[in-house]
């Protein structure tokens, strides 16, 4: 309760022992054994989808946001305030000049979160923090192709086979058609980063702690978000009957990020 209280309103450590009856020692030391617990479950609550099950899942769902064939995760990057740090005080000034932790995370149609990277500094670019991930190196691992799932990403990241990106300057309507259907169905990561900071506060403020623990305490906010949400909402997963998501012809050319998008805004948004 103490630590599920720290999140939830980043109050002082010494008010949360006032208003609990403990001492402020007592509080440090339970907010940091119990976001090392709970950061230990990561692995288990925080998961990509793999399987075929997962996947065909996921595409229906984002499919019937506004019809976007094959997607299984939207990707974005939020920024989490913290005091000044001590050490490498620069690198965690960020573009709009406050000190941060630069965090990107993916999530699924229901709201869950299925990947997070929380551990570079604020002036570190979107694209170099998606480089570095996890989850970068498992999609150039295991995508061959479109029934192999894609990622939807806005401007700052680069535009691969499996990970589209907005036109900059849409030349006809099906390429305006793209990019309406691409922003409405990756919003789902911006609203789940507005529901993820509403519920835990601590996020929404300057947090004074060192920067690796504010990283640990950030996953450990993603965690407890994923179990509230699939304990709370038992039925978000469709029936497999319910309905299907579409037949996604495989593209066999030109496999460089523009080309796959150009195919998918012809084959579908033309």
């Amino acid at each position: 309760m103490i630590a599920l209280r720290f999140y939830a309103t980043w109050n002082f450590l010494q008010v949360i022992g006032d208003t609990l009856g403990v001492d402020v020692a007592t509080v440090s030391r339970v907010v940091t054994a119990v976001t090392d617990c709970i950061f230990d479950t990561k692995d288990s609550a925080i998961q990509f989808p793999t399987t075929d099950r997962h996947r065909h899942r996921t595409k229906t769902g984002f499919h019937a946001i506004r019809g976007f064939p094959s997607v299984i995760s939207a990707v974005d990057g939020t920024h989490v305030r913290i005091q000044t740090p001590s050490e490498d005080e620069e690198q965690y000034v960020n573009r709009k000049h406050f000190h941060s932790i630069n965090v990107q995370a993916s999530r699924d149609h229901r709201g869950v979160f299925t990947s997070i990277n929380a551990i570079w500094p604020g002036s570190t670019h979107d694209a170099h923090v998606f480089w570095t991930s996890e989850l970068f190196h498992f999609m150039e691992t295991h995508h061959h192709g479109l029934e192999d799932g894609i990622l939807l990403g806005d401007s700052a990241y680069p535009c691969k086979p499996y990970m589209l990106t907005p036109y900059l300057h849409p030349a006809n309507e099906a390429q305006q058609h793209f990019n309406d259907a691409h922003c409405s169905t990756r919003n789902v990561i911006e609203r789940a980063f507005g529901v993820l900071k509403r519920r835990f506060h601590i996020l929404h403020t300057e947090i004074r702690m060192k920067p690796l623990k504010v990283s640990k305490i950030v996953v450990c906010c993603v965690v407890l978000h994923n179990l509230a949400k699939l304990w709370g909402e038992p039925e978000e997963f469709p029936p497999d009957d319910d309905q299907q998501p579409p037949t996604v012809l495989n593209h066999d050319d030109d496999m460089s990020g523009k080309a796959v998008r150009e195919y998918i805004t012809m084959q579908y948004f033309s």
